[in-house]
């Protein structure tokens, strides 16, 4: 993708106050600190040994803009990448084989992420094909035919590896033969491969598996927090410097589990807590809202054990070090609103380079946002934000098409779209 292409798709999801899912590194202000601390203390040291941490925010807090962030500041590290959305339906913490192939299915590689390829349905054959290289040549992007040889010494690697599952090795060692697999049409080769890629799913039935590929087990409720450091040891042999997996809950995903599987899922979560600094290459981060930690039907404040060792937020600014990050605790900062603004200015610019146009000068863009704070009124902090971003977004097309409406015409206008 093309930094014009990425402007343009940044202006776009802007336009409706919405934060891109790529490039917000660009604009973003307000956590510097934190983000810095996070390099220090977890990306950079993630081969060392695992890590959890908690993001606890309101509905609105910016817990998703913040993941963004440390998003591409793990690409930009050379790991891997893993968005998992905490659901009863898709993901409940309580059947952790379905978090496992969530974590699996939505893993992203900085190349994969740098081609704009987020939308492709399995992504994961992407990690094994760059594995493959990498084992082979020493390079993830190497160009050139990966040949018998090299798959051969590969593979070595790979069955040599102690910290990683011998089910785990031959399931990829499986999808690495289909590369070599001759007078085979390609559907058909990606049939096989979806068909393989289904073992991290625990779809199908052992019996098939073993006499197809000599599975000896399945993923399953019991195997899957052992596979996920199988993972890890992969990613590690693979050349990447960690997995960092961002764990975003979904809205009621607790407040609506039965009794028995809320403990099974506070159960689950302790486990991973107490043996996640056994998992070198992995840190994870866990997003949630305040209640998730004071709700006395499902926080986990009727779970003292885990109460226990997650903590509770506190009132204090986030720093890297605690064990949970509360953006509840950050004060607005109008000037981090200009700055962001200025920016955003910027983006929109390089993105419609119009050399005969006139956009806002600095000054004029950080006037025109104090002006939308005065008129913030009975609107929320956590809702200025993308106020501020929509109408602005709507100013500068104003200049754009040569016609600049008076700031509270183009205020209002807004307001209208957003209520929609």
């Amino acid at each position: 993708m093309t930094d014009l292409e990425m402007n343009r798709k940044m202006v776009e999801s802007l336009r409706h106050g919405i934060p891109p899912e790529r490039g917000v590194s660009l604009y973003s202000v307000g956590h510097e600190k934190l983000v810095e601390g996070v390099k220090a203390h977890h990306i950079d040291p993630i081969g060392q040994q695992g890590k959890i941490r908690f993001l606890s925010g309101s509905w609105g807090s910016g817990k998703t803009h913040f993941f963004r962030i440390l998003q591409e500041i793990a690409f930009e590290n050379k790991c891997l990448v893993s968005n998992v959305e905490l659901s009863v339906d898709e993901a409940p913490f309580n059947k952790f084989e379905m978090v496992f192939y969530s974590i699996v299915r939505n893993i992203q590689t900085p190349s994969h992420y740098r081609a704009g390829s987020h939308t492709e349905v399995a992504p994961f054959g992407h990690v094994l094909e760059e594995a493959l290289t990498y084992l082979a040549s020493g390079s993830p992007s190497a160009v050139g035919k990966i040949t018998h040889e090299h798959y051969g010494a590969a593979r070595g690697k790979l069955m040599a590896d102690a910290a990683i599952d011998i089910d785990f090795k031959k399931i990829v060692d499986q999808y690495w033969k289909t590369f070599f697999a001759e007078r085979v049409h390609e559907s058909l080769r990606d049939e096989m491969r979806g068909e393989i890629l289904q073992w991290f799913a625990g779809e199908g039935n052992l019996k098939t598996f073993r006499s197809k590929f000599g599975i000896n087990k399945m993923v399953s409720r019991e195997s899957a927090k052992i596979l996920l450091q199988s993972l890890a040891g992969f990613v590690r042999l693979a050349g990447y410097r960690g997995l960092v997996i961002l764990f975003d809950e979904a809205e009621q995903s607790y407040s609506t589990m039965k009794k028995a599987d809320l403990k099974v899922a506070h159960n689950n979560l302790l486990s991973i807590i107490n043996n996640i600094e056994s998992s070198a290459c992995l840190f994870m981060i866990y997003a949630t809202t305040p209640d998730f930690f004071d709700e006395p039907r499902y926080g986990i404040v009727k779970y003292p054990a885990l109460a226990s060792r997650v903590g509770m937020p506190n009132d204090r600014p986030p720093t890297a070090l605690q064990r949970i990050w509360n953006l509840d605790a950050i004060e607005d900062n109008p000037e981090d609103y200009e700055t962001a603004a200025v920016r955003i200015s910027n983006i929109y610019a390089q993105a419609y380079p119009e050399p005969k146009l006139a956009y806002p000068s600095e000054s004029d863009i950080r006037v025109f946002v104090e002006e939308m704070l005065k008129k913030q009124g009975e609107y929320e902090r956590v809702r200025f934000w993308r106020v501020m971003v929509a109408t602005l977004i709507a100013h500068l097309e104003d200049h754009f098409e040569g016609h600049v409406r008076l700031p509270q015409a183009v205020h209002e206008d807004t307001m209208l779209l957003l209520r929609q």
